[in-house]
């Protein structure tokens, strides 16, 4: 059966370089198509996690040394990944879907993502992004005002706000790339983040919003019948990494929930992804949630692996 499937694809899984992010790229691509070649309508969104860190750092580097280089506001170096890992990613789908004589054009919206500038989270910045550091750079990191934290025993990232996605702008525009039978490549990095001034415009504000949920309320302002969010897993799992580690095969929101309030996701990991699912059956009951693997997406969709999410079981 046809279904409208938004995909949230990591930031980390597309490589910290180039090259990396090529080579990823066409990976992604080959299991995105199979989507489509299945009879799914799909739209794609990606994180811009280690990507958005990169061109932050070489801005403020740049502006080190040449001071007519400006340090650039958060919002603009997310979109500035928008576009060049959006230029990756519909190159390599539209290469794969020629390969496979389907004449689907597919393109990168530049996304604005409102957010409330009134939201807890510009008061305790949480959100990960660019590479890892020891915890000793961590420290230095801190001694000159930048927020730091742990990221799920992986090393020490800087954090900025993570706000929740209000409103996704250009949400109209999606709609008509889907009814056009197009694939659109959409609020990648979890979208610009804006707010509307005094001035009636949006303004860029210094913050990330999390990929995860942007895909939640880009599904549910979608009307999707299933969002996708892969992971480095092929389940989800309680007591992970423990001797009595168990992978589930299904969640229904009470039981996220427990899990949740024992604990069980870790903060800059898993615990986002059961959220944002969570955040998207609420809001389309009928609707649910496949947290997987890349390469098992297809397999979970058929309801052979990966974890399903519902509002209840």
């Amino acid at each position: 059966m046809k279904k409208r499937i938004v995909i949230a694809l990591g930031g980390n899984a597309l490589g910290e370089n180039l090259k990396e992010q090529m080579e990823a790229a066409r990976g992604t691509a080959r299991a995105i198509v199979d989507l489509v070649e299945a009879g799914h309508e799909i739209v794609i969104i990606h994180g811009n996690g280690p990507q958005v860190g990169m061109i932050e750092t070489a801005f403020e580097t740049a502006a080190k040394a040449d001071r007519h280089f400006p340090v650039l506001p958060m919002s603009v170096c997310v979109a500035l990944s928008q576009g060049y890992i959006g230029y990756d990613l519909q190159n390599v789908i539209r290469k794969e879907l020629d390969s496979r004589k389907m004449p689907i054009p597919v393109a990168t919206i530049i996304t604005q993502v409102e957010v409330d500038p009134d939201d807890p989270a510009f008061k305790n910045p949480t959100k990960p992004i660019g590479g890892f550091m020891t915890k000793e750079e961590a420290l230095e990191m801190q001694k000159r005002g930048v927020a730091v934290m742990e990221d799920a025993g992986r090393g020490w990232r800087q954090v900025v706000a993570s706000p929740k996605p209000v409103n996704i702008i250009e949400i109209e525009t999606i709609k008509a790339m889907l009814a056009a039978g197009q694939i659109p490549v959409a609020a990648g990095g979890g979208g610009i983040p804006v707010a509307k001034k005094e001035d009636g415009q949006y303004h860029g504000m210094g913050a990330v919003i999390d990929k995860d949920f942007s895909a939640a309320k880009l599904a549910e302002s979608l009307g999707a019948d299933l969002l996708i969010i892969l992971t480095a897993v092929e389940k989800v799992a309680v007591n992970f990494g423990k001797p009595d580690q168990k992978w589930l095969d299904s969640l229904s929101a009470a039981e996220a929930e427990k899990y949740i309030s024992e604990n069980q996701f870790a903060k800059g990991s898993m615990l986002p992804k059961i959220q944002a699912s969570l955040s998207f059956v609420r809001a389309r009951p009928e609707a649910k949630a496949l947290i997987t693997l890349l390469s098992k997406a297809k397999d979970g969709i058929e309801g052979k692996t990966g974890t399903i999410i519902r509002l209840v079981q």
